[in-house]
Parts: C-alpha cells; sequence; structure tokens
C-alpha cells in the first residue's frame, strides 16, 4: 500500500508507487472491472491503495472525461504519468489494456460460434443489467466530494438535465459547461478571497 500522509483535508502526498506497482494495479482493474472498470479503478485508486484521495480522483476524472478518447484509459495514462513519468504512463496503460485485450478475444470466438444459443444471449443481457448498476453506484461515490459544494452540484445538476434530459450531445456540453463552471469557480474563490 502507498504512504498516504494527509497535508490539508482534500490533498495527500503519496510516495510515488513503484512502475511494478502500477501495472499491477491497473492489470486488476482491466481484470475485474471488464464491462464497468471505472468503479474499480476509484476503488482501487482511493479506497484501496490510497494513491488519490476521493476529491483529488474526481478533479482528475472530470479532466479524464473532458479529454477525446476512453475515460479509464485517459485516467491510467495521467496517474501513471503523474507519479512516475512517461514509463509510468506505459506501465498503468499497459496493464489496463492486458487483461481485457485477451478475454475480448476469447469472448469474441464464444460469441461468434454460440451466438444463436438462448442462453448466451441472455448471459449478455444480464451483463447489460450489472455494467448499468456499477456504472449508477460510481456516480454516486464520484459526486460525493461534491455534496459540500453547492456550486459544483448546480453545475453538474444543469450538465445532467442537459445531456440526460434534453439529449444535447455531450461535445457541446463539455465545452459550453467547462468554462462556465471554470469562471464559476474562480469567481467564488475571488469572492472568498475579497471577503477575508
Amino acid at each position: 500500500m502507498a504512504d498516504v500522509n494527509s497535508e490539508t483535508p482534500g490533498t495527500s502526498i503519496v510516495t510515488p508507487p513503484p512502475l511494478r506497482s502500477l501495472f499491477i494495479g491497473f492489470f486488476t482493474i482491466g481484470m475485474y472491472g471488464f464491462g464497468g472498470v471505472l468503479p474499480w479503478a476509484r476503488r482501487m485508486v482511493v479506497e484501496q491503495r490510497g494513491w488519490l484521495t476521493s476529491a483529488e480522483f474526481t478533479d482528475l476524472l472530470a479532466l479524464c472525461q473532458f479529454l477525446p478518447g476512453p475515460n479509464i484509459v485517459n485516467m491510467s495514462v495521467a496517474l501513471g504519468s503523474r507519479f512516475r513519468g512517461l514509463p509510468g504512463a506505459l506501465a498503468c496503460f499497459s496493464g489496463l489494456m492486458a487483461a481485457p485485450f485477451m478475454i475480448i478475444l476469447a469472448l469474441a470466438t464464444v460469441y461468434d460460434r454460440f451466438s444463436e444459443v438462448a442462453w448466451v444471449q441472455h448471459g449478455f443481457a444480464g451483463l447489460s443489467a450489472a455494467a448499468s448498476g456499477l456504472i449508477v453506484v460510481m456516480a454516486i461515490k464520484v459526486s460525493a466530494p461534491l455534496r459540500s459544494d453547492w456550486l459544483g452540484m448546480v453545475v453538474a445538476a444543469v450538465g445532467f438535465v442537459a445531456v440526460a434530459l434534453l439529449r444535447v450531445p455531450m461535445v457541446p456540453v463539455l465545452l459550453v459547461m467547462a468554462p462556465i463552471s471554470i469562471a464559476l469557480v474562480w469567481f467564488a474563490g475571488r469572492r472568498g478571497q475579497a471577503a477575508r
């Protein structure tokens, strides 16, 4: 486990994990989180290894969601780079991708051969339901740091309404909401400093 010392409530000082730990950590995520990797990533990074605090994980996830590409791949590269530079990014990325790559090849072979069998179709439908449940749990855990931040809750609610209810595509929502939320946090910080 990483050596974590709290400096302030929202930050942590972590002794950078060795490359082997980064690879094994993300290999484990890739193995256990097949079909729903993000909940396993948060559990391993925040709860088990203590590499990031809950707030730091949420901030990093927000950045990774804004970047193009799969969120968890972006996160593995960003986290590995944060701790060990390019070798760390490569260790996390290759660890994350190794197991799913082998598993998907095996599953594709099975599905290609047995896709018409009823129990295979029911099995894949059940996997979809389980993955949906993992996404809901992940959303609840990631939103935990926002519970005491009314401004963050408002921005999250507006983004949810725009994407989930109004069906606005995510890219325009991000392009509009990101600068607005940054400006709101900046103004709130300046107002807080002026009040002191």
